[in-house]
């Protein structure tokens, strides 16, 4: 009788084992199945396929994580210029991805010597490209200063090579990261097998390029539409280029989701320049000085203390970033450099900050992606606050299809230096303004170009009547009408390519803020350090470039803000 109750016990712990592990199985066949339907997902045989084992967002080369956060904006610790474009704010931005040191020579020289040998200078389609993306090494020159050495050799000479690139004006640095982008997405799907192996380097030409946008908008038409280099599947997946499978009646079925897709979690967002108020927040890092939900205080420039030398035993007294310590002393006396420098410096030759970023005071001021206003007008946003939308969308032509940039169409601007500069390149899709399509009937925005939303725009000004017939978007303001009365220069470029400069001479003018004016930050080598402030903010046109202003790039996370457990205290 005892023996049967132990034995009945065993078979009922038996059966309840075999219950659990049913329903495990159960749980985990459930595992890639519809939320919505019950459908499986993935399944081989077809139906929604989707990237369900993605896990995060992947670091792209040369960036590091800013983990996003609410923060005091233009605050700073002193303004004996009294310019009145700081007005503390509060801002918040997303978390984002950012270069840990600017962009050096080699760096901007591996672009220059992609585009010469994808777009020969030689050839007449493509003479300009390769010079308009050139940066421009006379900046050095000073009237009563002997320069030449950098002239000639500060670019190419290997003994710069990790030094910042400088003579870059805005307008290029955007144009380096978009082409940095391409580069980047380009060498993930050649890993993953998406495309030809080596094919950037062996087959690319200018009729053949990889364009990011292109490649998810039409696949087939990237890299000139070659099937040899696009492959349809990745490398050495079952049924790779054969452009389908047979179904059970021995019918060829076409190949779906043979691309990847943004679904695939592979493709990375673009670089870009960082906005401003990204910048600042990055350059502030005040998550050093967290404690809690709070800041201990406000730092005065991008390290902790008030000072611009180290407390620290080993290093005490060294100077932490590269500027002008008064005038005619750039690095100190021989055998004692202050900063060790007496133009630019080799990043990563001081400290980085709290969030692992190098040179955010220092070495050179930065491009920044915002049109210069001198408010930041918190009132209307102050959430990821950029000024600068210009909403684009992609062409369509005749036939349906996206319309791709050819050598005969591809399109330059003349710049008021008469620097000619690519607007597009053959492969890529060609953009449009935004219509009346996309804007109808929506509150958060109405129209392609809102650069000078609510400072500067027809809105803006008292001579604006609302509701009137005169009052629809593309009216020009009078001289007299405009908010801000900067010179209006025409410069083209005749049927011989001569330049025609038409510069505005007008002894009327009042300022030189007007949309083509751009939000440079923080200190250079030229700079005292009153400069160094995060907040401090300064501006200059687009099209122009300096010996102080280079750039570094920066990229949107996408996911959650954070991928660290929260403490009380930061912790780097």
């Amino acid at each position: 009788m005892k023996v049967n109750k132990i034995m009945s016990i065993k078979l009922m712990l038996v059966l309840a084992l075999m219950v659990g592990v049913s329903s495990c199985s159960k749980k985990s066949s459930n595992k890639n199945s519809s939320k919505a339907t019950g459908w499986k997902i993935n399944d081989k045989k077809g139906g929604f396929q989707y990237a369900s084992n993605f896990k995060k967002q992947e670091t792209g080369p040369g960036l590091v994580l800013v983990e996003g956060g609410t923060f005091t904006m233009g605050k700073v610790a002193d303004d004996p210029m009294h310019d009145w474009n700081n007005t503390p704010n509060q801002q918040h931005v997303q978390s984002f991805y950012m270069d840990e040191t600017e962009v050096t020579n080699l760096m901007y020289m591996e672009y220059l010597d992609w585009l010469k040998k994808v777009f020969p200078p030689d050839e007449e389609n493509y003479k300009n490209i390769y010079e308009g993306a050139s940066p421009d090494t006379l900046v050095w020159r000073n009237r009563l200063g002997y320069n030449e050495t950098m002239t000639n050799n500060y670019l190419r000479h290997p003994a710069y090579a990790e030094y910042p690139v400088v003579g870059v004006n805005w307008i290029q640095a955007t144009e380096f990261a978009k082409w940095r982008t391409d580069r980047v997405n380009e060498s993930v799907l050649e890993r993953e097998g998406y495309l030809k192996k080596d094919a950037k380097v062996t087959d690319v030409k200018a009729d053949a390029t990889f364009s990011t946008e292109t490649y998810l908008a039409a696949p087939s038409q990237t890299m000139g539409g070659n099937e040899e280099i696009v492959l349809k599947g990745r490398r050495g997946s079952k049924g790779k280029g054969k452009g389908g499978t047979k179904n059970a009646k021995g019918e060829v079925q076409e190949a779906k989701n043979v691309y990847a897709q943004r679904t695939s979690g592979l493709i990375l967002p673009e670089y870009r320049l960082p906005t401003e108020a990204e910048w600042e927040y990055a350059a502030a890092a005040d998550v050093g000085q967290r404690e809690y939900n709070i800041y201990k205080g406000q730092k005065k420039y991008p390290w902790s203390g008030g000072y611009t030398r180290s407390s620290k035993r080993q290093i005490k007294g060294d100077q932490l970033a590269n500027f002008k310590q008064g005038k005619g002393d750039y690095g100190g006396i021989a055998g004692w450099s202050d900063d060790g420098a007496d133009i630019t410096n080799k990043v990563k030759s001081y400290p980085p900050n709290d969030f692992g970023l190098y040179d955010m005071a220092g070495n050179v001021a930065e491009w920044v992606a915002d049109v210069y206003r001198p408010i930041v007008d918190d009132e209307a946003n102050d959430f990821n606050y950029y000024r600068g939308n210009v909403y684009m969308k992609n062409k369509i032509g005749e036939d349906g299809k996206v319309e791709l940039v050819q050598s005969d169409t591809q399109q330059f601007d003349t710049l008021p230096n008469g620097k000619i500069v690519a607007r597009n390149f053959p492969g890529e899709i060609a953009r449009i303004p935004v219509d009346e399509n996309e804007t109808y009937l929506r509150q958060n925005f109405d129209k392609s170009d809102h650069r000078n939303y609510r400072d500067g725009d027809k809105q803006s000004t008292r001579y604006f009547d609302f509701g009137s017939s005169d009052s629809e978007e593309g009216d020009k303001l009078k001289d007299e009408q405009r908010m801000y009365d900067s010179p209006k220069h025409n410069v083209s470029a005749d049927s011989l390519g001569n330049m025609v400069r038409a510069y505005d001479k007008s002894d009327k003018r009042t300022t030189l803020v007007n949309d083509d004016v751009r939000v440079y930050k923080g200190g250079s080598w030229r700079d005292r350090a009153y400069w160094l402030d995060p907040a401090q903010r300064r501006y200059f046109p687009q099209d122009m470039a300096t010996d102080y202003i280079g750039f570094r790039c920066a990229m949107s996370r996408v996911g959650p803000k954070s991928d660290k457990k929260k403490s009380p205290r930061n912790k780097r």
